[in-house]
């Protein structure tokens, strides 16, 4: 399955929308640094990988940005210790 995931500054999230189910990440920027707040698929789209395909996007997004990311949220620190290519991200 194909996604369109979108950035909206003005939410603060990084987002997709399927069948009329919003999923996002919700994210707070400041100078130089995304933290990542939460991660939310609806019941409807869970199983798809689609926090998985968000969370691919905002790690792309953080890293052509050149931001530091602090991750508050439970998934992307999973996500983070399944794939520690990524570690490089992590503001320290």
């Amino acid at each position: 399955m194909e996604l369109e995931i979108r950035n909206n500054p003005a939410a603060h999230r990084f987002e997709t929308s399927i069948n009329g189910h919003t999923a996002f990440i919700d994210y707070k920027l400041r100078p130089g640094v995304m933290t990542v707040l939460h991660t939310e698929v609806p019941i409807q789209l869970e199983g798809r990988g689609i926090a998985g395909a968000l969370t691919k996007f905002a790690l792309a997004y953080i890293s052509s940005e050149k931001l530091k990311l602090v991750p508050l949220c439970p998934y992307m620190q999973s996500y983070l210790q399944k794939h520690p290519e990524n570690n490089y991200l992590v503001k320290e």
